[in-house]
C-alpha cells in the first residue's frame, strides 16, 4: 500500500503495532455497506462508469458472502478491515477494484463504519433494556401491594411495596434509554465524503450516501468529522451510567438472596454452587454484573484518555478507539440479559419481606405524621415525641403498635386510640398517596403508564 513512498517495508514491530485487523474485522458488515453506498454514488455521479460500479458492487457481495461463511482472514500486512476487503476485491475482480477508493480516505471510511456499528449497538442495547423494563413492570404489577421494608443507609426506614421498589429501576432504565436515544440522534450524520481531512475535489453527492446508509444527512466539517469520536464516548458514557444502574439492581438481589434477608429465591439457571460447600447457592450472575460495571467504566476512561489532547485531524492513536467500545458493548449486553432473566425468573418471598417491614420501627414516621395531622403539633416536636416512643419500644423489644396506649399517653397525653390505625405497615403504605408514592394505587397507576409506554396492553 505504501510502495510509492517507502523503499523498505515495515519492521516486524511496526507491523504488529500497526495492525488493527484482529479487532476491526468486527466492522466488516459496515465496511461492505459503506463501500456499496460509496460506489453507487460514484456511478451515479459519473465518477466511475456504471459498468465498473456494477462490477465492484457484485464483487463486494462476493467478499461479504465469503466473510459470512468463513470469517474475515487476518493478514497483518494488510493492516485493517478496509485494506483486507479491498485486497480481496482486487483478487476477485481485478484492477477495477482500485476505483472503489476514489474520493474517500480510510479516515472517513473508518469513521463511517464505526458510526454504523455504534448505531447498531445502541439499537441492540435499547431493545435489551426494553425487555428488562417489561420484566420489571410485570413483577411490579404482581407485587403492587406486597409490603417490604424501604431502606436508607441500608437501615429500615419506612414500609414500601416491592412493586414500588422495582418501578424505581424502571425509571432508571428509562433514563438510560433516553440517553441512548439522544446519542443516536446526535451521531446520525454521515462522515463519508470527508476524505482524509479536507474533503475531495470530485463532484460527489454526500446526501446520496448519507441517505443510503440511514443517516439524517452528511456532517458539516471534514476536519471535525475524521477526528470525531464523540459518538463513541457518548455511547460509553451512556453504557457506564446504565451499568451503574444494573450494578445497583444486582446488589439488591445479592443482598435479598442472602440468608439474613431471605427476600428472594433466585433462579437456579442464574446461580452457581460451591466446590466444597454443598449447601451454597451463589448469586454469581448478579456479582458478575456488578463487576462488569467497573470494566465498562474503565473502557470509558481509557477512550477519554486516548482522545485527550489530540490535534486535528486524524492521529493513529485513534486506532485504539474500537477495542474499549467493543468490550463495553459486549459486557453491557450480557449484563442486561442476565438482569432481565433475574428479574423475570426470581421468586420473591413476600411473607418474609412483610415480616422484615414490621421490624425496625418502620412506621415511626407515621406516628410523627399522625401527631402533626391529628394533634396539630409542629413536626419537630412530633419528631421528638416519636423518638421517645421508639426508645421505649426498643427497650421493651416490641413494635410501636404493640405499645399499650397508656404508655404512649405517658409520653404525650395528646395520643389517643386512633393512632393504632396509622401504625400498621399496611396503613403506612396506603397513606403514601402522593404522585409517585408507594401506595398500591399509585404503584398500579405507574405500572399502567409503563405498560402503555412499552406497548404491553
Amino acid at each position: 500500500m505504501w510502495g510509492g513512498r517507502f523503499a523498505e517495508g515495515p519492521s516486524a514491530i511496526m507491523r504488529e503495532i500497526n495492525a488493527s485487523i484482529p479487532f476491526d474485522k468486527a466492522l466488516w458488515r459496515q465496511d461492505i455497506a459503506a463501500s456499496k453506498a460509496h460506489v453507487a454514488m460514484l456511478g451515479a455521479q459519473g465518477i466511475v462508469t456504471a459498468a465498473d460500479a456494477q462490477t465492484i458492487t457484485e464483487g463486494l457481495d462476493k467478499v461479504a458472502a465469503e466473510y459470512e461463511a468463513g470469517g474475515v482472514p487476518e493478514n497483518w500486512d494488510l493492516e485493517d478491515i478496509h485494506m483486507t476487503t479491498e485486497s480481496r476485491l482486487a483478487e476477485l475482480i481485478g484492477p477495477v477494484a482500485g476505483r472503489l477508493h476514489t474520493a474517500r480516505s480510510r479516515n472517513d471510511q473508518v469513521a463511517t463504519d464505526f458510526k454504523l456499528w455504534v448505531r447498531e449497538a445502541i439499537d441492540e442495547v435499547d431493545a435489551g433494556l426494553e425487555a428488562l423494563q417489561k420484566a420489571l413492570v410485570a413483577q411490579a404489577g404482581t407485587h403492587a401491594a406486597s409490603i417490604m421494608p424501604g431502606f436508607t443507609h441500608l437501615q429500615t426506614a419506612q414500609p414500601v411495596t416491592l412493586g414500588h421498589h422495582l418501578m424505581a429501576y424502571y425509571e432508571m432504565i428509562a433514563r438510560d434509554r433516553s440517553r441512548l436515544a439522544d446519542n443516536r440522534e446526535r451521531m446520525n450524520r454521515s462522515p463519508l465524503g470527508s476524505a482524509a481531512l479536507a474533503g475531495t475535489g470530485f463532484p460527489i453527492d454526500r446526501e446520496m450516501t448519507a441517505k443510503a446508509l440511514g443517516f439524517d444527512g452528511p456532517t458539516a466539517n471534514s476536519l471535525d468529522t475524521v477526528s470525531d469520536r464523540d459518538f463513541a464516548l457518548d455511547y460509553l458514557m451512556a453504557a457506564s451510567q446504565c451499568s451503574l444502574h444494573l450494578s445497583r439492581l444486582a446488589e439488591e438481589f445479592i443482598i435479598w438472596a442472602s440468608q439474613p434477608f431471605g427476600f428472594v429465591r433466585m433462579a437456579d439457571s442464574l446461580s452457581t454452587g460451591s466446590s466444597i460447600m454443598p449447601q451454597k447457592k451463589n448469586p454469581d450472575a448478579a456479582e458478575l454484573v456488578r463487576g462488569h460495571a467497573g470494566r465498562i467504566a474503565g473502557c470509558l476512561t481509557g477512550l477519554m484518555m486516548t482522545m485527550k489532547g489530540l490535534p486535528l485531524a486524524y492521529s493513529k492513536d485513534m486506532q485504539d478507539d474500537k477495542p474499549p467500545v467493543f468490550e463495553a458493548h459486549g459486557l453491557l449486553a450480557l449484563s442486561i440479559a442476565a438482569m432481565t432473566g433475574m428479574v423475570a425468573e426470581s421468586d420473591f418471598k413476600t411473607d418474609r419481606m412483610r415480616q422484615a417491614a414490621e421490624m425496625g420501627f418502620a412506621t415511626a414516621t407515621d406516628l410523627a405524621d399522625w401527631l402533626v395531622r391529628e394533634g396539630d403539633i409542629p413536626f419537630r416536636e412530633a419528631h421528638h415525641i416519636t423518638g421517645a416512643a421508639v426508645k421505649l419500644a426498643e427497650a421493651r423489644g416490641v413494635a410501636l403498635d404493640q405499645l399499650p396506649l397508656a404508655d404512649l399517653k405517658e409520653i404525650d397525653s395528646r395520643i389517643d386510640e386512633r393512632v393504632f390505625k396509622a401504625l400498621s405497615v399496611e396503613a403506612s403504605v396506603a397513606a403514601r398517596k402522593s404522585h409517585g408514592g408507594t401506595a398500591p394505587d399509585q404503584v398500579r397507576a405507574r405500572v399502567a403508564d409503563a405498560r402503555a409506554a412499552l406497548g404491553m396492553e
